[in-house]
């Protein structure tokens, strides 16, 4: 069973960067303008969104 978390950031471009550092990288399908789909190093997704 897999967990799908949606991470909330007030600046998701940041977010997006610092989830790259730590090893995710941008899915290949971004179903949402305003949502970032990542996937871990496992390829597990979870979504950054702006939280404000």
């Amino acid at each position: 069973m897999m967990l799908h978390l949606d991470i909330g950031a007030r600046d998701v471009d940041a977010a997006v960067a610092a989830a790259r550092d730590l090893g995710a990288r941008p899915a290949g399908f971004q179903p949402q303008e305003d949502v970032r789909v990542m996937l871990d190093p496992a390829g597990h997704p979870f979504c950054l969104y702006e939280d404000r």
